[in-house]
């Protein structure tokens, strides 16, 4: 019970499943959220660990009351993690003039944000007695500037760029640091289905060992890899009329009845 406890939500596949892996290897402990309980459990099963290396807990990012129990849970049974981190979150190509797009919309909006907001509300005031953690949210390059046809995935993670970025001054007093991974293209079942270029593509598990390292460190916002960084930065000062004949051609990501 001594090893850090890292509380991870969206640990089935992708980025979370990296970091899990990662976090594992340098000798962590681990709590796992996700919707197919199931496959969850087989995947540690596969992986070799023990129940005090790693639980189970199942929740849907939506479901906000789900969320906070898993939480608490945690907390019962494994005791206060040292890093929490907000990873459950969808990417769904929309188009606002369509009606039935504003149900995907929302589901976006539920998973992506409240989700989020739920993952961190049962540990910041147990983190800010004990005067320490790291609350982590995964955001995204597509959150610095929009992109056409990704108007849902784009508001969610400019706003949990906001959001972290709020909290992370409300915590700073009490010694809790709150830190926001921006992802450019990393190679997940997410973006292996995307039909457009993706530069700097950059392996889920190198990904993983970067966002730990910021994590460690505290930082407020790192912007993973460092080169999509630098692109998010020059697209982020063009005009608007450079940006939008820049982007206006590039093909979108597909809606969910695509």
């Amino acid at each position: 019970m001594t090893a850090p406890l890292l509380f991870i939500t969206g640990a089935s596949s992708g980025i979370g499943q990296a970091m899990a892996l990662e976090w594992a290897r340098r000798g962590g402990r681990l709590a796992l959220v996700a919707r197919r309980g199931d496959e969850m459990r087989a995947w540690v099963q596969a992986q070799g660990w023990s129940a005090d290396q790693a639980a189970v807990y199942v929740a849907d990012a939506r479901d906000l009351a789900a969320m906070a129990a898993a939480g608490r849970a945690c907390i019962a049974a494994q005791g206060l993690p040292e890093v929490v981190i907000a990873n459950a979150g969808i990417s769904i190509g929309v188009d606002v003039s369509l009606e039935e797009d504003l149900g995907v919309l929302r589901a976006v909006l539920e998973t992506n944000n409240l989700g989020m907001a739920a993952t961190f509300q049962p540990f910041i005031a147990p983190m800010r007695e004990r005067r320490s953690g790291r609350l982590v949210g995964i955001a995204s390059v597509a959150g610095i500037r929009g992109l056409p046809g990704h108007a849902a995935y784009s508001l969610s993670k400019a706003g949990v760029i906001s959001f972290c970025e709020s909290l992370r001054v409300e915590c700073r007093p009490y010694g809790v640091r709150v830190v926001t991974i921006a992802p450019g293209y990393i190679d997940t079942p997410l973006t292996r289905g995307n039909s457009y270029s993706m530069p700097f593509l950059m392996p889920a598990d190198k990904f993983a060992s970067q966002a730990l390292d910021a994590i460690a460190a505290g930082v407020g916002l790192r912007v993973i890899p460092w080169q999509m960084g630098v692109l998010a930065r020059l697209l982020r000062i063009l005009p608007n009329w450079i940006y939008d004949r820049a982007v206006s051609g590039r093909a979108r990501k597909a809606r969910k009845s695509q």
